[in-house]
């Protein structure tokens, strides 16, 4: 399971999921709902990236 980060530096874990949005552990970044947003900066999914990509 692949972790993503947000350029706030949040990182969606899928193993952990997102409990205070309604996600449960083990849903992948890709299966979240486009009305997904950073939890801690609002940004939407598009503006993640792997974790390990160094963005400038």
């Amino acid at each position: 399971m692949a972790k993503m980060k947000c350029p706030c530096r949040y990182i969606y874990d899928p193993e952990v999921g997102d409990p205070k949005q309604g996600i449960p552990p083990g849903t992948q970044f890709e299966d979240l709902p486009d009305t997904w947003r950073c939890p801690r900066c609002k940004r939407k999914k598009e503006k993640f990236v792997p974790v390990g990509i160094i963005t400038l």
